[in-house]
């Protein structure tokens, strides 16, 4: 049997297709308050463990033009001024952050996303990564994950070679889609031979891995249309594929209402797509990691899969999610202790607090000892796709059945439809169930309600 015909169940997708988290964090980033004590991120930073290893992730929210599909915190400018301030600010930024840590942590993991971080000039973004070498420990390129989203409608072979050499071992590249029409229905017209020529100079300058990002739903697609793009992917043959279903919340997004809502694809459609998906990245080799992601098998998330290890963080599926993560610039996010706490997302707040010799913490929350458990629970069920009870007690001090019977008995709908097997000591996501492990993963989230749910995209 295949795994599209293992993995797809039409049936049970169109019956679980509800909203819900994609749980990059548990709680997740609509239970962050501002009546969040910083107090705690401080406390908790001065306490971690001197041995364990952090991670950076530093947010560079400007755009050359604006994506209208895109929901991330971004400002679209032409003017590269603008960069100048920003990068000042984020240099002050990481010496008050350092100054709150143990120095000697090295740092396995460093991401720059966006926005756009090639915004930055050549010059800009050696001074930012010399300043993160200053106050920080970077550990060699063979022990770390050093990556960086990249346009590449804007980023040349120099631009690859440069990243290179500042210390970025792997690069993600934005596609989409390839299809003109789409393209130009969601304002990135990006040709195909501009994310070669990035592929090639990354290989060229030996990056340990090149993930693409494709998104299926978006307007004027077909199932003919859309593998042809999944085609020219597997041709080039990146090591990690991501295909996000596209969350169309123009009530939330204000640029997403520029998108014509007719024209995009149906239910079924969109269904049919990822059945293509699916099949498609199959035959070529891909093993699929869980939800939207697919690497080839000598990749690092699919040893960590194979081996049991794969986590989850605020960018997906990781290898590094046990380290703390230090947010880095308006609207990043950092989890360090048992705290989660964001930056002002406005550039004007965030500029204001650094200014004033304060970090730019505006919201966040701290987590109770039930978070913590049900943060375990619902990792282990994204990540490993099975929960051993007898290791949840062992940790938390709990007794399973007791603990969880509400949860338990909501899941026996879930074995019923063959989802999930569920036995007294255990419970495993099934073949049928893997593309719909948030819905058996939010069970466990005792924040869910109507009215958190309309935050959430479509778990299909």
């Amino acid at each position: 049997m295949t795994l599209a015909a293992t993995l797809f169940r039409p049936d049970l997708l169109e019956r679980y297709n509800a909203n819900g988290p994609r749980y990059t964090s548990y709680p997740t980033a609509v239970q962050f308050t501002d009546a969040f004590d910083p107090a705690h991120y401080h406390r908790a930073a001065q306490e971690g463990d001197p041995h364990a290893g952090l991670s950076l992730y530093v947010h560079i929210p400007f755009c050359d033009t604006v994506c209208f599909y895109c929901g991330c915190n971004k400002i679209a400018t032409k003017n590269r001024a603008h960069a100048r301030p920003y990068l000042d600010r984020m240099k002050r930024e990481l010496a008050m952050q350092a100054a709150l840590f143990d120095t000697a942590r090295p740092v396995t993991q460093l991401h720059w996303g966006g926005g756009t971080p090639t915004f930055l000039s050549h010059d800009e973004m050696r001074e930012l990564m010399a300043a993160t070498a200053e106050h920080f420990a970077l550990v060699p390129d063979e022990r770390a994950e050093y990556s960086i989203e990249v346009d590449s409608r804007e980023a040349s072979a120099q631009t690859i070679g440069l990243l290179r050499e500042l210390g970025f071992n792997r690069l993600s590249l934005g596609v989409q889609d390839f299809d003109e029409r789409v393209q130009r229905a969601i304002n990135r017209v990006q040709l195909r031979d501009m994310t070669e020529t990035v592929l090639d100079a990354a290989r060229a300058h030996g990056f340990k891995s090149v993930s693409v990002d494709l998104i299926y739903g978006l307007p004027h697609q077909s199932v003919d249309s859309f593998t042809r793009t999944l085609d020219a992917i597997v041709d080039m043959r990146p090591d990690r594929v991501s295909v996000f279903g596209y969350a169309h919340m123009p009530a939330l997004f204000k640029m997403q209402r520029q998108i014509d809502e007719s024209a995009l694809p149906s239910p079924a459609v969109r269904l049919a797509i990822l059945e293509r998906v699916i099949e498609r990245m199959s035959e070529a080799g891909y093993v699929y990691i869980g939800m939207d992601h697919f690497a080839l098998p000598d990749d690092e998330l699919t040893r960590a899969l194979e081996a049991g290890t794969l986590q989850r963080n605020f960018q997906g599926y990781s290898t590094h999610a046990d380290c703390d993560l230090i947010g880095i610039g308006a609207s990043s996010i950092g989890k360090v202790g048992d705290v989660y706490a964001q930056n002002a997302r406005d550039l004007d707040t965030y500029a204001a607090s650094i200014d004033s010799g304060q970090l730019a913490i505006a919201r966040g929350v701290r987590l109770s000892a039930d978070d913590l458990l049900r943060r375990d629970v619902i990792m282990r069920v994204m990540c490993g796709g099975a929960l051993d009870f007898g290791d949840i007690e062992q940790a938390h001090g709990i007794g399973f059945h007791a603990h969880f019977a509400d949860e338990l008995a909501r899941l026996a709908p879930m074995a019923g439809d063959g989802l999930i097997d569920l036995t007294r000591e255990r419970l495993t996501v099934l073949p049928a169930g893997r593309m719909l492990v948030r819905n058996v993963a939010s069970v466990f989230d005792r924040y869910l309600g109507q009215a958190t749910l309309q935050r959430f995209s479509r778990t299909i």
